[in-house]
């Protein structure tokens, strides 16, 4: 009799011991699923982070280049504008040449400035789309932990 209670209670014993073994096992398997599924989302982040800066590097440099031509075309167009001003005959040819030429330099400055402002914008919409990805990303592991 009391070696049958010993072997009941031995079994009991190998069974909570296995219990354990298994939720255990278990557990750290979900633990380092999760490390896993942190780690892929952290080289993720930085992935776009990465993308995002080598757009934004991108983007200077175009804009550099914009600004560059801009400067460079409206130099050439005031020395032919000072040429021109100097041929003038009379004070009323100068000042008209002036006139035109400031109007002129005035819709050309609008003109770029509009061309930057789209520059710019595209170019933010651009180096932001990576980093919304992943905050999008983001929102969505969170909505998978809380239900």
């Amino acid at each position: 009799m009391a070696t049958a209670k010993a072997k009941t209670a031995a079994t009991k014993v190998e069974e909570l011991a296995a219990d354990a073994q298994k939720s255990m096992t278990e557990g750290m398997e979900k633990v380092t699923k999760s490390f896993e599924d942190m780690t892929a989302f952290g080289q993720e982040n930085f992935d776009a982070v990465v993308k995002s800066s080598e757009i934004a590097a991108k983007a200077a440099e175009g804009i550099g280049s914009e600004v560059s031509a801009f400067t460079k075309k409206s130099f050439e167009d005031s020395v032919a504008a000072a040429q021109d001003f100097a041929s003038a005959k009379t004070v009323t040819e100068l000042f008209e040449k002036q006139s035109a030429f400031a109007q002129s330099a005035f819709e050309t400055f609008m003109g770029q400035a509009t061309k930057m402002n789209e520059i710019y914008a595209s170019a933010a919409k651009e180096i932001s789309a990576p980093l919304s990805a992943r905050m999008t990303a983001a929102a969505d592991s969170m909505k998978t932990y809380t239900a």
